[in-house]
Formats: structure tokens, sequence, C-alpha cells
């Protein structure tokens, strides 16, 4: 059969995916067109659940020095973070090739190399596999795997082969995007509107500032190989009255507010990922951050079915949870646009919403929106706020007496049950899934349900992804969540 899983596309998403799929175990392959890292950087950072997903893998503190950003905005009304209780301030500053950089060197230290030059251009699927059709340096090739996996963007031709439908609205404006080396201009966080359009300042490293402009329509073009740095110097003097030409570019590019969902996230033997599935306006890094979600959910469930355990209908869910999320994201960034790059007669709407976010019960749903807090699964019965939503990273201490977080419990990525020491009758129950679940015994740290809000709990079952699918109290049967979510007690392993 070849390997497990093929990934199409060496993005942030496709390498968090393939990293995922080696901590289980998994052969992977992962092709990328380019036959280098490109350097270029659509996104500067990433939202908090996004750095959580990465901390629970060990990756923040690889990503080096981050800023953390404790203001936010929706559509350019700032949010106060600070008056919310749980955090939700996101990370500033990272450039995604930065990130691919981590990424890249974290699956090759689980033993993967990235295939470059090679693109994958279709593929056949039968009953028993899927059989890519891949361009490399040295000619074409045909590789077989158990599934295939898109995550080669916006323009996906892994979902233009599944035959997957990719509607939503048309591009009506566009941006220019640049960092640019020696400009000297005066930070502009979070946008500024001027006749004519918006524009953005946000200084990455000494002397270089990445540059958005968004003039009112749509520009000439969105083919970046096309685009020069004169035309971005152009725009950004006509409406600002500053020159950049004497400036120079690292990297430039175009996009358009053209927004589009794919109506499948599976198709037989094909799965999608990130911005395969979902494009829209940039809006506070949320695209890069719930594609990495979106690998991250895909991954544990891959490697339950090639692992042999896997639940009746897990691969399912994939789509169940994660569409609704991409929904979520394509309406709340169409939003943003509206109320952040129309002209004079959108602010008296900007005045109410200034207004609104004052009162904490706004903020915090405008914050837990953007910040990709506010996602939960179903996962069955029970009346315990925790169930289905992210387990925050909590402070413990082992039974031994030794500290430790949620966090670092997940790195392994594998199930975790969290009981306390006098709940013996857990771990007993767990104990017919240690091959897929980790059990330890710990107590939480004093102020840890005033940290996040979420109710006292004394015992939670915590899914690869970190989401919790089973508390005590409040959260039924154990013996109950432990099949539904990670299979029977015995299994005959494929492999």
């Amino acid at each position: 059969m070849g390997t497990g899983v093929i990934i199409s596309g060496a993005g942030p998403v496709g390498l968090m995916l393939a990293g995922e799929l080696r901590l289980a175990g998994v052969d992977v392959t992962v092709y990328e067109k380019l036959s280098g890292p490109s350097g270029e950087s659509r996104g500067v950072g990433f939202t908090r659940r996004a750095a959580e997903v990465f901390h629970q893998r060990g990756l923040l503190d690889r990503l080096g020095e981050i800023e953390i950003g404790r203001q936010g905005h929706f559509g350019g009304v700032r949010i106060d973070f600070e008056m919310l209780e749980d955090n939700h301030f996101g990370i500033r500053g990272v450039p995604q090739y930065r990130i691919e950089e981590v990424l890249e060197a974290w699956v090759g230290e689980l033993g993967l190399s990235v295939q470059r030059g090679c693109e994958v251009t279709g593929f056949r699927e039968t009953a028993e596999g899927v059989t890519a059709l891949v361009e490399t340096p040295g000619g074409s090739i045909e590789h077989t795997a158990d599934y295939l996996v898109g995550c080669d963007g916006g323009r996906s031709t892994i979902r233009k082969a599944a035959g997957i439908a990719f509607p939503g609205r048309e591009a009506t404006r566009g941006m220019y995007v640049a960092d640019v080396v020696g400009c000297d201009i005066p930070t502009r966080a979070i946008g500024e509107r001027v006749p004519g359009g918006m524009v953005m300042a946000i200084r990455l490293e000494d002397d270089v500032d990445r540059i958005i402009i968004h003039p009112d329509g749509v520009p000439p073009h969105d083919d970046r190989s096309r685009l020069t740095f004169a035309e971005v110097a152009d725009s950004w003097q006509s409406l600002t009255g500053q020159s950049l030409h004497h400036a120079e570019a690292r990297w430039v590019s175009a996009f358009t507010n053209a927004t589009r969902q794919a109506a499948e996230y599976r198709r037989g033997r094909v799965f999608l990922c990130g911005d395969s599935t979902h494009i829209h306006i940039p809006a506070g890094a949320q695209g890069l951050s719930v594609g990495v979600q979106d690998a991250v959910n895909l991954g544990w469930k891959l490697a339950a079915d090639l692992q042999g355990w896997a639940p009746q209908g897990l691969l399912d869910t994939y789509h169940s949870e994660r569409h609704p999320v991409g929904a979520r994201l394509v309406r709340n960034t169409l939003a943003q646009s509206s109320l952040y790059l129309t002209g004079e007669e959108m602010e008296p709407l900007r005045g109410i919403m200034r207004e609104l976010v004052t009162f904490p019960d706004a903020a915090r749903h405008l914050a837990e929106m953007v910040s990709g807090l506010d996602v939960s699964y179903e996962v069955g019965d029970g009346s315990h706020r925790l169930l289905g939503r992210r387990m925050p990273d909590r402070e413990l201490k082992r039974a031994d007496g030794s500290p430790t977080r949620v966090a670092e419990l997940l790195h392994a990525a594998r199930g975790l049950l969290i009981h306390s020491a006098d709940h013996t009758e857990a771990a007993r129950t767990a104990a017919g899934w240690s091959d897929r679940v980790d059990a330890v015994a710990a107590t939480w740290a004093p102020s840890a349900d005033a940290e996040d809000g979420q109710g006292a709990v004394d015992s939670v079952l915590i899914r690869p992804d970190g989401h919790v699918v089973w508390t005590s109290p409040g959260g039924g049967e154990l013996a109950d969540a432990l099949p539904r979510w990670f299979g029977p007690r015995e299994h005959s392993a494929r492999r």
C-alpha cells in the first residue's frame, strides 16, 4: 500500500498534520511543489487557541521570543482583552515562514523529510486506497496510500480533482501586502482609514515593516507573480502621501476579499485541510490558526483509523466538527470586512460597536470568536461547561508532588485522563485503553477554577486535540466516553 497518508502541501497546516501523524507512528509522505521555503508570510502571528495547540505539542517555545497582543479588535473596533477572565491574548510578530521553519524541523526530528519540488497533480481512488499522481524533478510517478490530504491552499488542486464544490462570494475589493526594509513609517497596528481606502503598518523586526494596503475597489490583479513593488509603493503613496519607492521589498503579494468554503471536508479517502477548505480576507491571523486546528483535529482520527481502533464514524466527525468552525470563520471575516473597510457610511455602526464592546459579555463573545476559544463540539451527554470545549492549560501537581501542566501532558498527542488520587475507579476503567490513553493522577492548582471560569472539575478525559469529552462531575459515564472516542477496549492493529 505504500505510506499511510500522502499530504499535498508543506505550509504550516500540512506540516502540522504531518507531525501529528508521525507522533502516532503513521507513515507519511509530504509533497511540496516549491523547491525550497518561500520566505513569504501572509500572516504575522496566530490566535490564542493556535498558541495553545502549539504549546500542547511543545512547539510554542521553539518560536523564540514572541509578543503577546493584549489588545484585540473586531473589524477595527478595539476590544480590551484585559477585562476578560480567560486569556484571549494572541501572538504577534511571528511571521509564517518562521512557523514553517519550526514545524519542518519538528517533523524532521520525527523522521520525516519533505519531498520538495514535487507537485501532486491528481489522483485515482479505489476501495483499497488512493493513488496520487506526482510530478517530480525526475519525472512523473504514482504513489499509493490509504489516504490523501490536500493542504495545498485556496487554489487547491486536490479539491478540484475531487470535484468538491467551493461556493462563496466573488471579490469586491483587494489588498496589497509587502515586507519593506528601510521605509521608516509610523505603526498603524490595526489599520487606519484614509480617503480612498485603509492602510496598516506593523514593525516585524529592526528596520523591517509589514505594510497592508486596502484601496477601494479590486486591484488590477491578485497574481503575486506579476505584482511589482513599484505598484505597491504607488498605491501606498496615493493613500498616505508618503513615498516608499526608495525602500527595498523582501516580499510583495496581492489578495482579494473573495470568500469561499468547501462544501465537503472529506470525500471518500480524500480530505481537505486549511486554506483548501476556506478563503477569506486576512483578519487577526485566523486563517492559519483555524487551519492548524483543522490539522490537529484530523491527525489523531486518521491515526486511529490506520491503527485499527477508530470507533465507527470517527473520520466523519472531521467534517461535522470542523465545517461549522470554517463557516463561522467565513461569516466573521465577512462581517469584519464590512465593518472595517467600508467608508463613512458605516461610522454609525462602528460607534455602536464601540459602545457594545465595553460590556464584558459582548466583548467576550467577539473575543472568543476571533481567538478561537469559542469552539465546542458535540461529545455526548453531560452538563459540565467544559464538555466539547478545549481544556485550558491548568497547572497540576502529580501524585508524587512534582508540578506539571495540561499542555505538557498532551505533548505525545494521545488521549489523556486526569483524575484525582482518590478517583481510582476512573483509573481502573481507563486501564483497558492504556495503549491510547494516558492516565495521570494529579490535583488541580487552587486558582484554576477562577482562571478559566468553567466551573469546578475533579477528573477529565481529553482527546489528543485538547478537547474535553468527559468530566467528573457532570460528564456522564467514563465507560461510555472511552469507547465513543477511543474505540473498543480490545482491537487488532491493521499494521
